[in-house]
């Protein structure tokens, strides 16, 4: 059962994967036609296969029930180009974060536990935008006290 969903997840990847380079538009058009016959099925698959190992214990019975539970949020890709088919842009810069999580519970307190999370969200944002972190945190925070708080998600990094 893995096997059958790795692969059929493989052949999605690889199938996206040979049109990188396109233009959103031409993604989108290309993933209606190619891909979307590849994903339906495979979420379809997902359900009958579920419903077989729901009760059991395991890493397969986690995994479809990921793919089962998440179903619309991981296929949001097929409908805009601009999509990439997998997160590792938006995971790659909370990997320091994970590295740094067991020397970070000895914060002083849950405050400053909360404020060093919001600080490295900034920085993690600010990278894939091109931003330099330590000029946007700076300016960031030069911003802040002459900005109403129902307008602060407007000084994060935009898409």
């Amino acid at each position: 059962m893995a096997r059958e969903g790795l692969a059929r997840i493989g052949r999605i990847f690889e199938l996206d994967a040979s049109w990188r380079k396109k233009p959103p538009a031409e993604i989108k058009r290309l993933r209606d036609t190619h891909l979307r016959p590849h994903v339906e099925p495979f979420f379809d698959w997902v359900e009958v296969e579920y419903d077989k190992v729901r009760y059991e214990r395991g890493s397969l019975r986690s995994a479809l029930g990921y793919a089962h539970r998440q179903k619309q949020a991981l296929v949001r890709f097929l409908d805009d180009g601009r999509l990439a088919l997998d997160n590792h842009r938006s995971e790659r810069p909370l990997r320091s974060v994970a590295v740094g999580r067991k020397p970070w519970l000895f914060v002083a307190s849950d405050d400053h536990a909360q404020s060093l999370s919001h600080i490295f969200t900034l920085v993690a944002s600010a990278r894939p935008h091109g931003l330099a972190p330590e000029q946007y945190l700076r300016d960031m925070i030069r911003a802040l006290p002459h900005c109403p708080r129902e307008r602060f998600l407007e000084l994060a990094p935009l898409f």
